[in-house]
């Protein structure tokens, strides 16, 4: 379940737009949400009017960072992320400043991960070459085509469950500047049908010139990514390496561990996982830094034992 937003704007207050006022201090990073007020009398504002309205404040020509919340009210029907991204490419001259931008600003307790319908942003990518962050939350209908940006630093994908396309496109990507990569690719049950052929144009070392902080998180086939980690060419540049919330075993950790290349890393992220009490001790007895919390329990249905990942709805 996901509990709060990744925090991608650093110490910056993120200002909520309430729909009828300047904010102060003009120039944070903005959160666009609409909320629905079920004792209102008049028609809730669409999507559209509500960004519309905002576009006509004084924000947006000084706005660096744009999250976008809950972009229809309470009807799956206006659930339309294209209407969305066509506006904020429509809104580029607007938007002058915009570096970063996150797209699904959902909490479990609002919408399901899984739920969350995206769509194409190749449009956006070409609207805003200045753009240095895109997080997105959500993978159904998620696509991008062939990306090529020179200025994205880091790019954030957060589902329950990756198409293997997106895993490609992203794998193919023509991104100089990305320092940051973190793809959440989730399960087969919600449409994470990816395998560790499908990232080894990530894992090669061949993409990504720029890349020192790689996460494949929330991996259902944990193990076997890790065995292909422990000797991908990639560890030779990338400082931190994020395999967490993912299902991985003693199968998995113990290649890790007896790998050198990992061992040269500055961070190792493991947490949610199904080590032994053993291998999750064995951690402590190296020079690197790792974080190995999250110890999780198998669960066992006779000769079958079924580990999950942490984040699937």
């Amino acid at each position: 379940m996901i509990f709060d937003w990744m925090g991608y704007f650093g110490d910056s207050t993120i200002a909520n737009w309430d729909g009828r006022k300047n904010l102060e201090p003009i120039g944070h990073p903005v959160r666009l949400h609409l909320e629905y007020d079920y004792s209102a009398k008049a028609p809730a504002p669409t999507w559209q009017d509500y960004f519309n309205a905002w576009l006509a404040t004084d924000e947006p020509a000084k706005t660096t960072g744009l999250v976008i919340g809950r972009w229809w009210h309470d009807s799956p029907e206006d659930n339309d992320i294209d209407l969305v991204l066509e506006g904020i490419v429509n809104a580029r001259e607007r938007l002058p400043l915009l570096k970063a931008l996150f797209v699904g600003d959902f909490t479990y307790d609002e919408w399901e991960i899984s739920w969350i319908i995206q769509g194409d942003y190749a449009a956006v990518l070409a609207a805003y070459p200045q753009l240095e962050y895109l997080a997105i939350r959500g993978g159904s209908n998620l696509s991008f085509g062939a990306i090529q940006h020179q200025q994205l630093k880091g790019l954030v994908i957060q589902t329950g469950g990756l198409p293997v396309q997106v895993v490609r496109d992203v794998a193919a990507a023509n991104l100089p500047a990305l320092e940051h990569l973190e793809l959440w690719l989730g399960n087969d049950e919600y449409g994470g049908n990816s395998t560790v052929d499908d990232l080894q144009p990530i894992l090669s070392g061949e993409q990504f010139p720029s890349l020192i902080n790689l996460g494949l998180r929330d991996c259902e086939y944990a193990d076997a990514l890790a065995q292909a980690v422990a000797k991908a060419p990639i560890l030779e540049r990338i400082k931190v390496l994020d395999l967490s919330l993912g299902n991985m075993s003693d199968a998995g950790a113990e290649v890790l561990f007896t790998s050198e290349a990992i061992r040269k890393l500055e961070f190792l992220d493991l947490h949610h996982h199904y080590m032994s009490d053993g291998m999750r001790d064995c951690w402590a007895t190296i020079d690197l830094k790792s974080d190995v919390s999250g110890q999780e329990t198998a669960d066992e249905d006779g000769d079958e034992e079924y580990r999950y990942i942490a984040v699937s709805e």
